[in-house]
């Protein structure tokens, strides 16, 4: 299994209510139905381990992918392609990492 790993920062002047709202309501329940996911978390970044910097993040999401063929089949539709349209409103230069367990191969 494949886990998207998807890393950023809110635009400036988006409000973080807005975005979890939308997640919630919106993101969360439509990917996380996607035949190719398993599962669909979203964390709120709340600091770094051992220091007051500010974290580099504000939001890391976490898809796991079953099956990447039938994921970018799924992602490919016009329901997707509107909800990456709206996911661009919030998201400020997201970064998106292709990750495998190590234990699992």
């Amino acid at each position: 299994m494949t886990t998207l790993i998807v890393l950023f920062r809110l635009q400036p002047g988006v409000n973080p209510q807005a975005y979890e709202a939308w997640a919630k309501q919106t993101d969360l329940p439509i990917v996380r139905d996607l035949g190719s996911v398993s599962d669909f978390q979203l964390r709120r970044v709340t600091g770094l381990f051992g220091t007051d910097e500010k974290p580099p993040y504000d939001y890391v999401e976490m898809i796991d992918v079953t099956d990447m063929q039938g994921f970018v089949a799924d992602v490919s539709t016009d329901v997707m392609a509107g909800v990456a349209a709206q996911f661009r409103k919030f998201a400020d230069n997201p970064t998106f990492m292709l990750t495998t367990d190590v234990e699992q191969g």
